[in-house]
């Protein structure tokens, strides 16, 4: 796989926003101290002065698309990118997206884009409820495919660890917490908050660091926590009022 650091990363924007480019921010487990080498990515949002749609063939498009694909190829998502306006208009759509930038970031470019952004609890709880009952079918289904073969279901565990933490790290943000740095406490607190048991996930999170590996022989039980704890937190989220 091929590499790129932030440096260069900020280096190829410049070069080919040029004076459009108003802010690169790093934010998410990388900027908040929980990034895990080889597994997590390195999220960054990029904010242009402005974005000519039109000409996608212009040779500023092309060079651009060129830093994408190189920052994609290096293991990470591509930058999300958006007008300024955009960006000071669109905390309503996306609140759990704001909310951890917000709280979690690291300008690598310009001016600090924060001032006068915030997130409403309101918007912040209808999105986390309509996504952990996304990846609660999601995971259903996953499950139904997998059905007694240990390995799926270790898959299917792991590569869902880093979105739960996501969905977890907002219900604290909702309950008015700041969230925890370490993802076990993050789990145990939010099972505390909403009644469930956070066992499994604290045993995926141990899976994930390398800690002790997933036995195939158990997957089935852990899954099946897994599914009943976000079942739980669904039913949670539904009755949720914020004050």
């Amino acid at each position: 796989m091929a590499t790129m650091t932030l440096d260069e990363l900020v280096a190829q924007l410049r070069a080919a926003y040029k004076e459009r480019l108003a802010s690169v921010v790093l934010y998410g487990s990388a900027a908040g101290g929980d990034h895990i080498p080889s597994r997590s990515d390195y999220n960054v949002l990029v904010l242009l002065e402005s974005f000519d749609s039109a000409r996608v063939d212009a040779s500023s498009s092309v060079a651009s698309s060129a830093v994408a694909r190189a920052w994609r190829e290096a293991g990470n998502p591509p930058p999300m990118t958006m007008t300024m306006e955009e960006w000071r208009r669109s905390a309503d759509i996306f609140p759990m997206e704001y909310a951890d930038i917000l709280e979690r970031n690291r300008v690598l470019h310009g001016v600090p884009p924060f001032a006068g952004i915030s997130v409403s609890p309101a918007d912040l709880r209808l999105q986390l409820e309509q996504q952990v009952m996304g990846k609660l079918l999601q995971l259903r289904q996953g499950a139904l495919l997998a059905g007694t073969d240990g390995k799926r279901q270790t898959e299917l565990v792991a590569a869902s660890l880093s979105t739960m933490m996501v969905l977890f790290r907002a219900v604290l943000r909702l309950h008015g917490e700041r969230p925890p740095g370490d993802n076990v406490a993050t789990a145990t607190r939010v099972g505390t908050l909403a009644g469930f048991d956070p066992a499994p996930f604290i045993r995926a999170v141990r899976h994930v660091r390398n800690e002790e590996r997933l036995a195939a022989a158990e997957a089935g039980q852990v899954l099946g926590g897994y599914l009943a704890a976000i079942e739980q937190l669904s039913r949670h989220l539904d009755r949720f009022s914020p004050s």
